[in-house]
């Protein structure tokens, strides 16, 4: 009976695995995900929020980009859709700043969301990761966590 529990544990692991994979590429952390971009959208802006976090602003890149295409010349379209969400952490920028006062220039946040228009069942989640050390390891494990839990759709 135990080895039944063990496969089932080790297919379940390998299915929500399968919705997600980190990708690290230079200063960004990205994840891939297979879920609906409502899904990633609404379960990043939760995982903030759900830590006890405000999301202070809310951009809509996609809408940016269709809305001045024409001002710019352009005929492509980048994104289906994408997004980015703005927060902070008084506990985390805290003690970041008090490492070095210049870390203010971290801070807020910012965590996003696409769906490129060639791909749009691909959806991308992540943020620019922040330089190590000085205080900012802690904001990259806790906008690492933000993120794999966004693609994970939970």
């Amino acid at each position: 009976m135990q080895t039944r529990t063990a496969i089932a544990a080790i297919a379940l692991a390998a299915m929500a695995w399968h919705h997600a994979a980190a990708q690290e590429d230079g200063d960004l952390y990205t994840v891939m995900s297979d879920l609906p971009y409502e899904d990633v959208a609404l379960a990043l802006s939760d995982a903030i929020v759900n830590r006890g976090y405000v999301v202070d602003h809310e951009g809509d890149v996609a809408g940016m980009l269709a809305r001045t295409a024409e001002e710019v010349g352009a005929d492509d379209t980048i994104y289906t859709d994408a997004q980015f969400f703005q927060f902070c952490s008084a506990v985390v920028s805290r003690d970041m700043m008090s490492a070095d006062p210049a870390n203010i220039a971290y801070c807020p946040y910012i965590v996003f969301v696409y769906a490129p228009a060639d791909e749009s069942e691909t959806v991308t989640v992540g943020y620019r990761k922040l330089p190590g050390g000085g205080g900012r390891d802690e904001a990259n494990d806790m906008l690492t966590e933000i993120v794999d839990e966004a693609a994970e759709g939970f």
